[in-house]
């Protein structure tokens, strides 16, 4: 086993003593796991190296040639559609002299390299390379990019570097009962957004992952349909992700089924379903929208944010004026991430004071008390023995 810092085993070990916790007892972690720059090492190397991350929707390149990029730890990743319509990922590095290929989001026939004009098809395949026929032995057809292990999962698109990673679906199993039933593959692509925000990873994902911040924070967005006290939680713990539902009531603007949802009934007409897949895919899954982040840290106190959301398929169809409901929609959002923003940002900024420490937590907050449980799972070296990792177990 690789010798662990002294900096390390300290901050794994306060994880150890905030996961062991029960819930009724628990606290939010302490500030070293936000500020440890040998953890945040640790975390690049056990869980982004190895976990399934997801750059965005099937939905959001819906025909051939169209593309996004991402990006896991230090390798640039590109998510394409092929002619045959399947979605591949590839390093986003051309093979000549390592130049990145693409940037954002967009469409291309071919995938040419803007240094020296290394062409490659949307399979990866290197179609041509501009004097180089002097060069002896080299045949283009004898390169491709390295092809990014991908899934699709319910509309999800999903990559590893990680080649021995058990399958999505089977990681994601026990969530399909509960999100099949919105059909959410279906929903309309309306809008990605791209921001690096200034705070760590984590706390940005435990931000999304609980209510309690809801009716303070958003007040003045969607914190003034949330009935805190309807918020529900699964009985069992799960490995690869967690999640809450939680009801809009009449007077909700976004949230309810559209009179026309034939998929929905009773209670689900207007329940959300929240779902966090560790370790930074999250979202909310409405009956009439659906909107997601897509989290990649850039360092220990910047984090790369990819948001989208889409609508259910008969509320966009329904929409007299949809420029203008989809721009109105964007701006509300805005003001939502912009809340957002201003307290993960605040919350990273205090967890750097000498005087800072962790308190206890609301029963709001049980996936944050499953997130640092998730953690320590990933990222317990088992230095002290002594210390049982945590077990999934039934939540009281």
């Amino acid at each position: 086993m690789p010798e662990v810092s002294a900096e390390l085993e300290s901050v794994l070990a306060k994880l150890r003593a905030c996961a062991a916790a029960p819930l009724e007892r628990a606290t939010a972690m302490p500030p070293e796991l936000y500020s440890s720059a040998a953890l945040y090492a640790h975390e690049q190397k056990e869980i982004f190296a190895k976990e399934w991350l997801s750059p965005g929707r099937a939905a959001d390149i819906p025909n051939p040639g169209d593309y996004l990029s991402f990006a896991i730890n230090d390798q640039p990743v590109f998510c394409i559609r092929g002619d045959d319509g399947q979605i591949r990922s590839f390093s986003n590095v051309c093979l000549h002299r390592m130049m990145r290929l693409v940037d954002g989001k967009g469409h291309c026939t071919r995938i040419v390299c803007p240094y020296h004009a290394w062409t490659y098809d949307n399979g990866g395949h290197l179609l041509a390379a501009p004097h180089m026929k002097k060069s002896p032995g080299f045949n283009p057809r004898d390169h491709r990019l390295p092809e990014i292990r991908t899934e699709l999962w319910e509309g999800w698109i999903y990559i590893t570097l990680n080649n021995q990673a058990p399958k999505v679906a089977d990681l994601l199993a026990p969530l399909l009962p509960v999100v099949e039933r919105y059909r959410m593959a279906d929903y309309v692509h309306c809008a990605t957004e791209d921001f690096v925000w200034n705070t760590n990873w984590k706390l940005l994902t435990e931000n999304f992952m609980e209510g309690y911040h809801l009716p303070v924070a958003h007040k003045k967005t969607v914190g003034a349909w949330f009935p805190a006290e309807e918020t529900g939680f699964p009985e069992q713990r799960f490995d690869a992700f967690t999640y809450q539902t939680f009801i809009k009531d009449q007077t909700a603007k976004y949230g309810l089924a559209h009179a026309s949802n034939t998929r929905l009934t009773d209670r689900w007409r207007y329940t959300s379903v929240m779902p966090t897949v560790f370790p930074t895919h999250m979202y909310v899954l409405a009956p009439d929208h659906l909107w997601y982040l897509s989290l990649r840290p850039k360092s220990l106190g910047e984090v790369h944010l990819r948001f989208g959301y889409a609508l259910a398929p008969e509320v966009y169809e329904s929409l007299e004026d949809r420029d203008s409901f989809i721009a109105e929609t964007n701006a509300f959002f805005d003001r939502v991430n912009d809340e957002d923003r201003m307290v993960t940002e605040g919350i990273y900024l205090g967890s750097r004071a000498p005087l800072a420490k962790g308190g206890r937590l609301s029963w709001l907050e049980r996936e944050i008390h499953d997130f640092m449980q998730y953690l320590l799972r990933r990222l317990d070296t088992g230095e002290t023995e002594s210390q049982a990792r945590p077990k999934l177990s039934v939540a009281r």
